[in-house]
């Protein structure tokens, strides 16, 4: 609480200070203004004289350089730092003028789905400071200001006075939480915060958020501190034992108010029915008392909060069907109604007894079929590469690729009267064709495959799914990812409905789905369905080890991707570790895993550590899937970047064109891949003062990263390097005009 009769100093360092704004054990803040060398007003947090304790020094300390290590529009900025004449430790940061988020929610009446909105954007700022290795540990209501601008909501975190580090150190003091002392604010801390014998992590901030957002919710906290006094209470989250009612219970008999649903913009009846299911369950999984079934990240909160808005099932809560149709039905009402007539028609006709025997006698065909379709697979295939047997090829000599496109041919006209067996050897040589990068050609074939087994078994069947699934990785590979989406969605839930919890082809189709997230940039999504996917596999009495590799290998890429390097890298290796083991050095797993790890040590600029791994990789690709497959092109562009960076340029350049001209080759006009290389030969070339040349490069690479469902982080690298050329050029102004660009970009992806 600010002291109006307290004597403000004139100046902090070159700041004119207006006015105080708070106080507290740490120090005070101030509201000031800087005349040089922009006028603007900011905040300045001061250690007063007489309370810089080596404990106050080191929290103020690490205070300012976690606020130091993000850049995020939800987080307040630091913007200098230094001592005042009295010898006070200061640091300066943008001054938010707002109101705490309950309070403007409620001043302003805002819905449920409002609510959410704006809640969202908080979580999107909690994972910027976990993926910079921060945990507030003490984030409640006063500490999350909301201003407006323009018409737009900005949600601010500030008060990192008792944040934590996770996997580096924020100050060179010492810093220690005293033995029996509970760090944040009882009402919103999570049970091994108050438990204080217990380390956290960034799930207690999750169980914050919970709190917060069932405050947004009801208007009220889950559990309210008692009389007894804060120890009582922390005792009381710490055992656990005490289980808040839900959102939707808490608006419920003696706790119903109709001003909360006034400042919701409802009433009491239509709020109950709006938070119980998803949000109850939402909220409750937020703040489970166990923090190992809570949400593993805030992004993963957030997207579970898009669904419910979205009307997509949720993660917190198993969808039955019905819950799946009334959300289908939300999401298409014109074409359900019609669609439920026809339904209801059918199902008022159909006889239970019939079905089951009809079902029945199916299986026994279908059965019977799958047992003499092993033998005829093997003899067609065999048939199909005779056709290289020089007794029978008179005189030809075919290469695997023409072989595979024989075989297709015979397999589309020599079997339309055994649909199950052609639709087998469709999805066997798609396979195929698929290993070995020739997506074009593998895309029909699992196409077809698919239409045939919707025809013969229904839409429902593992069959099916098992389709879905492959058409779907292609798709992905070719980077048609919405179209992929759908895909791997309908074989996950054909998987879930058809098989066991933790099923091997549930979690390779989690899998798979996990890897269409990481392309698709959800990164936080994509962790949790990784995370998910190895604790069954960890979990599973004889875990198929060298899928746990894949999954390893791919979490550490989320990771890196992350810039969590420290956490990445000995999943990278584990990975590397059993796959050595089980296929051999030389095996193409074996490759993109060295792969993989070179870009981690790229990422963090060991190009000499990167480079041996690139070139352990190289030539095991090169022998397994030839100097043509996406993957050996990839290869050739992450060698020729580490000479660039190196300084080999002479070496890096044909590299690099190399590249290019097969991906040119292999993949379709404007894909994302060939812009990697576009970008890298554009820095090559700058660097050896062949400008107009390097333009050239960057204006391709441009035109490709900055199409709307291009990566917003690439087209910005890409500006960016492409202003240094302008700047080294003489072109100050279009220089000034493309950094201008990309700054928009990254305003643009923050929010």
């Amino acid at each position: 609480m600010a002291d109006p009769t307290q004597e403000l100093p004139e100046h902090i360092g070159p700041y004119r200070v207006l006015q105080l704004l708070g106080q507290g054990g740490m120090g005070a803040v101030y509201e000031a203004e800087e005349s040089e060398p922009v006028r603007r007003r900011v905040a300045i947090k001061v250690v007063r004289a007489g309370q810089n304790s080596r404990e106050v020094v080191a929290r103020f300390e690490a205070e300012r350089q976690a606020l130091a290590l993000m850049n995020h529009p939800g987080i307040a900025k630091v913007l200098h730092a230094g001592t005042t004449d009295a010898g006070e430790l200061y640091f300066t940061m943008e001054l938010v003028r707002g109101l705490p988020i309950t309070e403007v929610c409620d001043t302003h009446r805002l819905s449920i789905s409002e609510r959410i909105q704006l809640f969202i954007d908080v979580c999107r700022a909690v994972q910027h400071a976990h993926q910079k290795g921060v945990v507030h540990r003490d984030l409640k209501p006063s500490n999350i200001l909301v201003s407006e601008q323009d018409g737009v909501r900005q949600p601010k975190i500030i008060d990192f006075g008792v944040a934590k580090a996770i996997g580096q150190q924020l100050t060179q003091h010492a810093l220690v939480t005293m033995s029996g002392t509970a760090i944040g604010t009882a009402a919103y801390m999570s049970p091994e915060q108050a438990d204080m014998s217990m380390d956290v992590d960034t799930r207690s901030d999750i169980y914050s958020l919970g709190v917060v957002l069932y405050e947004l919710m009801v208007g009220a906290l889950p559990i309210e501190p008692e009389k007894g006094g804060v120890h009582i209470f922390l005792a009381r989250i710490a055992s656990r034992q005490t289980d808040p009612p839900t959102p939707s219970s808490k608006v419920s008999g003696a706790h119903a108010s109709g001003a909360v649903a006034y400042q919701r913009r409802t009433d009491l009846k239509h709020l109950r029915k709006e938070l119980s299911g998803d949000l109850d369950s939402i909220v409750m999984m937020a703040m489970h008392s166990d923090r190992s079934l809570r949400y593993p990240t805030a992004t993963g909160l957030a997207e579970d909060l898009r669904r419910h808005l979205d009307h997509q099932p949720v993660v917190a809560r198993p969808a039955s069907t019905a819950d799946r149709v009334r959300k289908f039905v939300r999401r298409h009402r014109v074409g359900a109604v019609s669609t439920a007539v026809v339904t209801l028609a059918i199902l008022s006709s159909a006889v239970l007894a019939t079905v089951a025997f009809v079902r029945a006698r199916r299986a026994e065909r279908l059965a019977a079929q799958e047992a003499a379709a092993s033998q005829q697979v093997t003899t067609f295939l065999t048939e199909i590469f005779n056709a290289n047997d020089p007794g029978r090829a008179r005189g030809d000599t075919l290469t695997g690729r023409e072989l595979l496109a024989r075989g297709a041919a015979r397999i589309a006209t020599e079997l339309t009267g055994q649909p199950l067996l052609q639709a087998r050897l469709m999805q066997t040589l798609g396979a195929v064709h698929y290993s070995l990068g020739l997506y074009d050609e593998a895309r029909p074939l699992f196409a077809d495959a698919l239409r045939i087994r919707e025809r013969e078994l229904g839409g429902n069947d593992s069959l099916v799914a098992e389709t879905l699934r492959s058409l779907g990785d292609v798709l992905r590979a070719k980077g048609r990812l919405e179209q992929a989406d759908s895909l791997l969605q309908r074989s996950l839930k054909i998987r879930l409905a058809t098989l066991v919890p933790g099923h091997p082809e549930i979690l390779s189709t989690m899998s798979a789905l996990a890897l269409l997230r990481y392309r698709q940039g959800r990164l936080g999504k994509a962790e949790s369905l990784f995370v998910q996917v190895l604790a069954a596999y960890d979990a599973a009495p004889h875990p198929d080890s060298l899928r746990r590799a894949a999954v390893m290998r791919s979490l550490g890429a989320v990771y890196w991707s992350e810039q969590r390097f420290p956490e990445a890298e000995p999943l990278i290796r584990g990975a590397l570790e059993i796959q050595q083991r089980m296929l051999g050095p030389e095996h193409p797993e074996v490759s993109s895993t060295w792969n993989n790890l070179g870009g981690l040590y790229y990422s963090e600029k060991r190009y000499r550590a990167a480079l041996e791994a690139y070139e352990r990789a190289l030539p095991m690709a090169e022998k397994s899937l030839g100097s043509m497959h996406p993957n050996v092109l990839g290869l050739y562009n992450n060698i020729g970047e580490i000479y660039w960076k190196l300084g080999r340029r002479a070496e890096a350049e044909p590299l690099l064109r190399k590249s290019l001209a097969g991906k040119e080759k292999v993949f379709p006009p404007g894909d994302p891949r060939i812009s990697t290389t576009l970008h890298a030969l554009g820095g090559v070339l700058r660097d050896e003062g062949r400008f107009r040349d390097a333009e050239t490069y960057y204006r391709r690479a441009l035109a490709i990263r900055e199409k709307p469902t291009a990566n917003p982080a690439e087209a910005v690298e890409t500006l960016l390097d492409y202003a240094e050329l302008m700047r080294r050029s003489g072109r100050t102004t279009e220089a000034s005009r493309l950094t201008a660009r990309a700054n928009e970009l990254k305003m643009a992806r923050a929010k």
